[in-house]
């Protein structure tokens, strides 16, 4: 599908203040929006995730931004290298009423994203994930 990575860049916060932190880096290729199932290697670990591409509609944005949620990971990864491995589009990116609707999908999608790592579990094998 695709694959990216960067340096992770401290943004507004909104994530964490929702309930979701993400680890936000810049985009340099074209990738289509929405929310997908997404693997993040950090050093030479990989964690479940998802991740956000997208214009933020909900707060009328219009910059392109990628968000990735890594999922029970709680860190400090500020200015650190991580590369996103998009794996499944579950949905496409839309605008919600509120901010209370847009955590309730939040959950929603990272139930689906447990979901799918039962069924697909990740491996050690580091040789999927590109290097830095």
């Amino acid at each position: 599908m695709y694959q990216f990575w960067g340096k992770v860049r401290k943004s507004n916060q909104r994530g964490k203040k929702l309930g979701f932190p993400t680890a936000n880096i810049s985009l340099y290729r074209d990738i289509p929006e929405g929310i997908y199932i997404s693997k993040t290697k950090i050093a030479e670990r990989i964690y479940k995730s998802l991740t956000f591409i997208g214009i933020a509609k909900t707060f009328n944005e219009k910059k392109i931004q990628s968000e990735t949620n890594i999922l029970d990971f709680n860190a400090n990864i500020y200015g650190k290298w991580i590369s996103v491995e998009l794996l499944k589009k579950i949905r496409n990116n839309q605008k919600f009423a509120s901010s209370d609707e847009l955590i309730a999908q939040m959950k929603k999608d990272a139930q689906a994203a447990r979901e799918y790592f039962s069924n697909f579990p990740l491996s050690d094998d580091n040789r999927n994930v590109t290097p830095f």
